[in-house]
C-alpha cells in the first residue's frame, strides 16, 4: 500500500483511479491512510494494545517516514502560494494531510515509547537513507524526498534522539548525518523544499554539533534568507534562525551567533516587507527571540527594531496575532536598559496620539491595543519611570479610559492603571494635573467608571485586581476612598451575574480578610445589604455561594486562606457578627419525585438546609482540600507515568482495566471538579506580576489546609462542626488522618 502511495501521490510516476463507495462518494487513498493512523492512535490508548504497537514499532515507523515525503500536489500548491507552505508545515496547522498525519503519529508513538521509538526512528531513518542511495545511483529524481522526510522525522523528535545517542541508548551516526546527509544536501539543487529542511533540520542539533560545524550551518542559514533564493528556503531559513537562538541561549553558547546577527536581522526585515499574514507572523516570532540573544547588539540595532515594530503593528493594527507579536518585542526592548530611553521616545508618543485620537479617526480595536502595549512597558521597565512614562502616557491612558464607552479600552486601561501603581505608585502620587489633581485622583477616578452600576458588568471583570494592588501598594494614603471604594463594588455585586465578574469583586473582601480583617468587618456590618441586613451578610452569602466555582490558582489561594482566617477569629472571638449569619447548606431532594423536569421545578422549587455560616466555611475548605489532593494527585501519577515509559507497565492488565472502569464509573462533575486546578488552571496566574510576587502564591495550598483542618480538630468547637459533614466530607477527613 505504502509503494502505491509513494508512486502515485508522492511522485505522481503512476496514475490510479479513486475507488467510489456505494454513494457515489470518492473514498481517495488519503482516507485509507487516514483511518489506519487513526486506528494505531486508538491501539495506543487502549492499555491492553499498547505493547502490540511497541513490538511494531521498527516497521511502523519505517512506514510512517514514507507517508511524510512531500507530495507533487503539495510542491505546486507551496511553490505558487508561500502562505500555505508556511501554513501547512506550522506546528499548530489546521490543515490536515496524510504528511501531517504521519507526523501526529510519529510524536504520539515517541511520546508513549521514547527509547524504542528513539531506536526504532534511528534504525528507519538509516534504512531509508540506504535505500535513497541506490534510488539515486539508479538516476531517480526523487530520492531527495527520503531525505527531506526523514530530516522531518528525526528533528521533530530530536531530543530523544541527541539524549538516546548521547547516552549510547542508540546506535545512530549523528555526525554522519549531519555532514553527509543535511551539509551534503545543502549543497544540492535538487529541490528547495530539501534545501530548507536541510536548514531547519541542522538548526535542530546545534547540541551534536562542533563550533564550526554550527558556523557553516549558519553562514548557510544567512545565505538562504536572501532575496534571490526561492521562498520556501527563505522561509526555512527564518525557521532555523529562530531554533538557533533557541537551542544556543539554552545551551550559553550565544557567542557562535552573534557575528551573524546583524545579517540575520536585515534578512528577517527584507522578508517582511514583501510578505503578509504567515510569514509575517514567523518573521515577528523569530526576531522577538533574536532581540534576546546579545543585548549590546540589540542596544546598537534599536533604531532598526523599534521604527520597524512600530510600522508593522500600525499597519496590521486590526491582526490582533501581529499585534500580540509587536508587543513581545516592545516586552523585550523594554527589559533591555540600553534600549529603554530611545524605544520609548520613538514609541511612546505614537500610543498618545492613538489615545488622544477621536474614535472615528482611528481603526477599531486600536486604541485597547495601544494601551495594552503600554501595559507591557510599564511592567518591564525598571523603575523609576522615565518623565514620558509619567507626564504623558499615565495622563493619556487615564483621560482615555474615563471618556470611552468601549469595554475593551476601559478594561485595558485599568489594567494600564495597575501596572502604575504596582511599579510606580509614588511618582505618579507625586504627578499633579494643571487643575492639582494627581494621579491617585485619576486611578479613584477610573475605578469609580469601572465599578459604575450604569456601565456594562463586564467592565468590572478585572477591577478586583486594580483595587486590591491600590489597597495593598497605596494603604494609608487611600482613607475615605477606600470606604468609596467597597460601597461601589457592594452596588457593583447587586448586579452582577456572570462568575468572572462576581469572582474579581470578591476578591477584594478576600484580600482585605488577610490584611484589614476587623475594621473590613465593621464597615460591612455598618452599611446595609439590599435585603436590609448589614452588607456583611450580603457579602458572606454571594461569597459562600459561589467559592466552589472560584477559578485561577492564586485566587483560589487567597480565597480558601481568608476562609481560613475569617473561620479561626469566628471561633477565637466568639464574634455574633459572624455566628449569626445562616446561609445555604446543601440540597434536599425528594426521593420519590423522579426525574426532575422543568415543570415540577416550577411547582417545587429547590429546597436547600440551612447552615450556620462559620460551618459552610469548614465544609468550603473541606472541599477545597479534596480538589486539591485530587489535583496533585493527578499531577503526580501523571510524572511518575511519563518517566516510566521503559518499564513493563503495561503488562498488568487486569489492574489497568480495573482502573479504566473506575474512571468510566465517575460521574462527569466529579471529573470536571477535580480538573479545577489543572494544567490549564494554573497558566493566566503565571504572567500576573502582582500574583507573583504575593507570598501567598508559593503556598502549597494542600498542605496549608492539611495543617488548619487538623489543628481545627483539636478545638472544642470541632464535635458540633462535624456533625454537618455528609460522608464525602468525612471521608477527606479520614484521609488525612482526622
Amino acid at each position: 500500500m505504502a509503494c502505491t502511495y509513494v508512486r502515485t501521490e508522492v511522485n505522481y510516476t503512476e496514475e490510479v483511479e479513486d475507488p467510489v463507495d456505494s454513494d457515489g462518494e470518492v473514498l481517495g487513498f488519503e482516507n485509507l491512510v487516514f483511518s489506519i493512523f487513526e486506528f494505531v492512535h486508538i491501539l495506543l490508548e487502549n492499555n491492553k494494545f499498547k505493547s502490540t504497537v511497541k513490538k511494531a514499532l521498527p516497521e511502523l515507523i519505517y512506514y510512517m517516514i514514507l507517508y511524510m515525503q512531500i507530495t507533487e500536489e503539495q510542491i505546486k500548491v507551496w511553490t505558487a502560494n508561500p502562505q500555505q507552505f508556511v501554513e501547512d508545515e506550522d506546528d499548530d496547522t489546521f490543515s490536515y494531510t496524510v504528511r501531517i498525519a504521519a507526523q501526529d503519529l510519529l510524536l504520539a508513538v515517541s511520546t508513549e515509547f521514547q527509547n524504542e521509538s528513539a531506536a526504532a526512528l534511528a534504525a528507519a531513518a538509516t534504512r531509508h537513507l540506504q535505500e535513497a542511495e541506490q534510488t539515486k545511483s539508479h538516476g531517480s529524481e526523487h530520492w531527495w524526498k527520503i531525505h527531506e522526510a526523514c530530516m522531518l522525522a528525526l528533528g521533530s523528535v530530536k531530543s530523544i534522539i541527541t539524549d538516546n545517542v548521547k547516552n549510547g541508548q542508540i546506535q545512530f551516526d549523528m555526525h554522519g548525518f549531519l555532514t553527509g546527509v543535511i551539509l551534503t544536501d545543502l549543497n544540492s539543487s535538487v529541490s528547495p523544499f530539501l534545501l530548507g529542511r536541510a536548514l531547519w533540520a541542522a538548526s535542530r542539533f546545534t547540541v551534536a554539533m562542533s563550533t564550526e560545524l554550527i558556523q557553516q550551518f549558519l553562514q548557510a542559514t544567512v545565505s538562504g534568507l536572501h532575496e534571490t533564493q526561492p521562498p520556501s528556503v527563505r522561509i526555512s531559513a527564518v525557521r532555523a534562525i529562530w531554533g538557533y537562538c533557541d537551542q544556543l541561549k539554552t545551551s550559553e553558547s550565544t557567542h557562535v551567533l552573534q557575528p551573524y546577527l546583524p545579517s540575520v536581522l536585515d534578512g528577517l526585515i527584507h522578508l517582511a516587507a514583501q510578505f503578509s499574514a504567515d510569514v509575517l507572523n514567523l518573521v515577528m516570532e523569530t526576531l522577538c527571540i533574536v532581540t534576546t540573544v546579545d543585548p549590546v547588539f540589540t542596544t546598537n540595532v534599536e533604531n532598526k527594531i523599534c521604527p520597524f515594530t512600530i510600522a508593522i503593528f500600525l499597519k496590521y493594527s486590526n491582526d490582533p496575532v501581529v499585534a500580540s507579536l509587536a508587543q513581545d518585542i516592545f516586552k523585550e526592548l523594554a527589559q533591555i536598559e540600553g534600549c529603554q530611553g530611545p524605544m520609548q521616545m520613538r514609541l511612546i508618543p505614537t500610543l498618545v496620539s492613538i489615545m488622544h485620537a477621536p474614535v472615528d479617526k482611528i481603526p477599531p480595536g486600536l486604541c485597547s491595543t495601544s494601551i495594552d502595549i503600554l501595559t507591557t512597558v510599564v511592567r518591564h521597565t525598571k523603575p523609576p519611570l522615565s518623565e514620558l512614562l509619567i507626564c504623558q502616557a499615565f495622563p493619556a491612558v487615564a483621560q482615555c479610559t474615563l471618556h470611552t464607552d468601549d469595554n475593551a479600552t476601559m478594561q485595558n486601561g485599568g489594567e494600564c492603571l495597575r501596572a502604575y501603581v504596582s511599579v510606580a505608585l509614588e511618582q505618579i502620587a507625586q504627578w499633579h494635573d494643571e487643575q492639582g489633581h494627581n494621579g491617585l485622583w485619576y486611578v479613584m477616578q477610573v475605578v469609580s467608571q469601572l465599578l459604575d452600576p450604569r456601565t456594562s458588568e463586564f467592565t468590572a471583570a478585572f477591577v478586583g485586581r486594580l483595587v486590591s494592588t491600590l489597597i495593598s501598594k497605596a494603604g494609608q494614603e487611600l482613607g475615605d476612598n477606600l470606604d468609596q471604594i467597597l460601597r461601589a463594588i457592594l452596588s457593583k455585586m447587586q448586579q452582577a451575574e456572570t462568575l468572572s465578574v462576581m469572582q474579581s469583586l470578591i476578591m477584594v473582601f478576600a484580600h482585605l480578610v488577610h490584611s484589614q480583617l476587623e475594621p473590613l468587618l465593621e464597615f460591612l456590618c455598618s452599611l446595609p445589604g439590599p435585603t436590609g441586613k448589614p452588607a456583611l451578610e450580603f457579602v458572606m452569602t454571594e461569597w459562600m455561594n459561589r467559592q466552589h466555582l472560584f477559578y485561577g490558582q492564586y485566587e483560589n489561594k487567597v480565597s480558601s486562606i481568608a476562609l481560613c482566617k475569617l473561620l479561626q477569629y469566628g471561633i477565637n472571638t466568639d464574634d455574633k457578627r459572624l455566628q449569626d449569619i445562616k446561609v445555604k447548606g446543601e440540597e434536599l431532594f425528594n426521593m420519590e419525585e423522579g426525574i426532575r423536569t422543568r415543570s415540577k421545578t416550577a411547582k417545587n422549587p429547590e429546597r436547600w438546609t440551612t447552615i450556620p455560616l462559620l460551618v459552610k466555611i469548614y465544609k468550603l475548605l473541606i472541599n477545597e482540600l479534596s480538589n486539591a489532593m485530587e489535583a496533585n494527585a493527578t499531577r503526580q501519577s501523571a510524572a511518575e507515568w511519563s518517566q516510566d515509559e521503559t518499564s513493563d507497565m503495561w503488562e498488568d492488565e487486569d489492574e489497568e482495566d480495573d482502573e479504566e472502569e473506575g474512571l468510566a464509573g465517575q460521574l462527569l462533575s466529579d471529573i470536571l471538579s477535580a480538573n479545577k486546578y489543572d494544567d490549564d488552571y494554573y497558566e493566566d496566574d503565571e504572567d500576573d506580576p502582582d500574583a507573583l510576587k504575593d507570598p501567598l502564591y508559593q503556598v502549597d495550598l494542600q498542605a496549608y489546609l492539611t495543617d488548619f483542618l487538623c489543628q481545627f480538630a483539636q478545638q472544642p468547637c470541632f464535635t458540633v462542626f462535624s456533625e454537618h459533614l455528609n460522608e464525602s466530607e468525612r471521608r477527606v477527613l479520614q484521609a488525612i488522618g482526622i
